[in-house]
């Protein structure tokens, strides 16, 4: 059967077997009789025979099964004895199964295992296990020990308990259920192991044959697709006859088990080449009937699997699971919260009713959950411009006493989402002073962009990080700007220039470097992501035909000026030194520019009528530069129903103490 499987599957042979020592005794002396399938192991040479038949010698020592690490990194390799006679014995059996009950039971009990230790200790008081209770207990282990693209201690798998448990999977591969086997295989490629050895050789020699009679269900073929593109990649011969039994099944006859299993074996980057586009079609019309009974791992699940297949075309779906996830925020696990949070900034949803259920859980959680997750939290409603002083005094109290715990990215996230919707919570000096040592204990921690990110992101709030900037205008720190991921690019620049700007003009003491010409830019206003907002084309029109009434001709303002400080003003008055207006074209004697700011709704944050950070310190700076600073914002503007109270309001905004005649 082994040898059956290698020859199906040719590419088992590329799948890292040159990166690992065999580890167990290996006899020098190749023999020429026919292979016993319980010793076929590899090597780096290819396959090997142990010194004489395992089944007919018993001092031969233990077989092992090494593992591998995923590239790029590389762990030595470590073994998993399953001699027949040692460990614990277990019973794997269909004759007697365990009942759903004790099946369930038992799944809860292992959901409550904090460590692989505890695992193996539940093991050893269950006499009989089924498959699934077996392959689940494996799979346990995995996300207990998991490390990135290695076990944390490889020396787990020398267990007594798990030798035992996957000698009997060995053993048993041909009698075990489709559901156990699939799961069990998953568990392997999750634990890395190597795909050479005779467990994994047996399980995925076993697959195929139950593969080519065609009688899996949707759930298990997904499940053996995700072990098949861990063992081989997306170029697997196995993979390709999975997904095509998958594209026989219509997806609105699935089960929800079966649903989410698609999902998650489909981002795991098989459909990278579009040819599985109608599958998802199809699978996003059903998914959208069946959210009201997703549970929070289902949620979280496709909300990540959207993402990373970047269905963006799904936003029926997103909003249905979104607002399914608002039932389940108190149940969500710190990563399901973690993945919601980051599929709805994704796609640029934000739901009234989730933002309330957000409300009133993050103050619950800000000083127990994850870094990771708090700072999600901030990130969203930052990204979402919803300013709720519930979530963000909150995280900014937590932030206080865990910072020092938290990444150097974290904590520039959490002070840019404060940044950018221009909001000091009560605490703020302590927020601040836990920045400022952060900074000095870790300033060579940070990567340059996001150091550069979150001193930007204190002055917005105008708190000026004085002692910092001189390093960020160092040519040293420059380059190192320039090497970092897109280099130099608009934003980076607009970003220095405006930092080089608020020192001139709020910190007049400042006597550290420069920032050089060639890095200043001479517009903040750009398209894409920007320092300003562009003012709205409708209320601008608006605003542009009642000034015309008011003022008497075009030509006595300007519209959308870009200044010699790269700020850009929305309308330009000029005065002369008797207070009246001159042509916009004028440029001697001008006594005084009135800077009218016409302000959208997007200059606000979308809960509350507050500028923004960036839209204050562009007004802040306007002020300091000498200009006179109107607001015109669109709450205000909107209540006016005609011509004559709209240049009434104009009129009284721009000349409160002149008398206007009429024309």
């Amino acid at each position: 059967m082994a040898l059956k499987m290698i020859q199906k599957f040719p590419l088992l042979g590329q799948v890292g077997i040159q990166r690992y020592a065999f580890v167990g005794p290996v006899c020098t002396s190749r023999k020429s009789q026919s292979v016993c399938e319980v010793c076929l192991c590899t090597s780096a040479g290819g396959s090997i025979w142990r010194q004489g038949c395992r089944r007919l010698r018993s001092d031969c020592g233990t077989r092992s099964l090494t593992t591998i690490a995923r590239e790029p990194s590389f762990v030595a390799s470590s073994s998993v004895g399953l001699h027949r006679d040692s460990g614990p014995r277990f019973r794997l059996t269909q004759l007697h199964r365990p009942t759903a009950a004790e099946e369930q039971a038992f799944q809860q009990r292992l959901v409550n295992c904090s460590s692989s230790q505890q695992v193996f200790s539940l093991l050893r008081t269950v006499e009989i296990l089924s498959d699934t209770m077996a392959a689940a207990a494996l799979h346990r282990v995995a996300d207990l020990e998991q490390d990135g693209n290695s076990l944390r201690d490889p020396k787990v798998l020398e267990k007594d308990t798990i030798r035992g448990l996957c000698y009997q999977l060995e053993q048993d591969s041909e009698r075990l259920t489709d559901a156990g086997l699939v799961s069990a295989l998953l568990a392997c490629t999750r634990l890395f192991l190597d795909p050479w050895s005779t467990l994994m050789v047996r399980l995925v020699s076993e697959s195929q044959e139950r593969l080519d009679r065609g009688r899996m269900s949707v759930g298990q073929l997904c499940t053996l697709g995700q072990a098949m593109l861990a063992i081989e990649g997306p170029g697997c011969v196995m993979l390709e006859q999975v997904m095509e039994q998958i594209r026989k099944e219509e997806p609105a006859q699935w089960s929800h088990a079966d649903l989410i299993s698609a999902y998650r074996f489909l981002q795991g980057g098989v459909s990278d080449d579009g040819k599985c586009q109608d599958l998802l079609n199809a699978m996003h019309t059903h998914a959208v009937t069946v959210t009201s009974r997703m549970d929070p791992p289902s949620v979280s699940g496709v909300l990540g699997a959207l993402v990373i297949l970047k269905q963006t075309h799904a936003m029926p779906l997103v909003i249905n699971l979104c607002k399914q996830a608002v039932r389940h925020i108190p149940h969500f696990t710190d990563e399901e919260l973690t993945v919601v949070l980051g599929a709805l900034m994704h796609f640029g949803h934000s739901d009234h009713y989730f933002v309330q259920a957000m409300e009133r859980y993050v103050p619950t959680m800000a000083f127990t959950s994850q870094p990771e997750t708090v700072t999600k939290v901030a990130q969203f409603f930052g990204r979402r411009n919803i300013l709720s002083p519930k979530v963000f005094d909150a995280v900014a109290e937590s932030f206080v006493y865990r910072a020092d715990d938290y990444s150097t990215s974290q904590v520039a996230r959490q002070i840019m989402a404060l940044g950018k919707l221009g909001y000091l919570p009560p605490n703020a000096g302590n927020v601040f002073r836990k920045v400022e040592n952060i900074l000095h204990t870790r300033f060579s921690h940070f990567q340059p962009r996001t150091l550069l990110n979150l001193l930007h992101a204190c002055t917005l709030v105008e708190r000026f990080p004085v002692n910092f900037v001189s390093k960020v205008f160092s040519s040293y720190f420059l380059q190192q700007l320039q090497q970092q991921g897109t280099g130099m690019d608009r934003i980076v620049l607009a970003q220095l220039t405006q930092l080089y700007m608020t020192l001139k003009l709020e910190c007049p003491y400042y006597q550290g470097p420069k920032l050089l010409p060639k890095y200043r830019v001479k517009s903040f206003l750009m398209s894409g992501r920007s320092l300003e907002t562009p003012v709205d084309a409708h209320l601008y029109n608006s605003v542009k035909t009642g000034l015309v009434d008011l003022l008497g001709a075009r030509t006595y303002f300007g519209s959308k000026v870009l200044t010699p400080y790269c700020y850009t003003l929305d309308v330009e008055i000029k005065l002369d030194e008797d207070g009246y207006v001159l042509p916009a074209s004028h440029i001697d004697e001008v006594h005084k520019r009135i800077a009218l700011c016409i302000d959208g709704q997007k200059r606000f944050t979308t809960n509350t009528r507050q500028l923004l950070g960036k839209e204050a310190m562009k007004q802040r700076h306007l002020r300091l530069l000498g200009y006179e600073v109107v607001q015109i914002p669109f709450y205000e503007y909107e209540k006016l129903q005609t011509k004559a109270s709209v240049v009434q309001y104009l009129h009284q905004k721009i000349f409160p103490h002149t008398y206007r005649l009429s024309w």
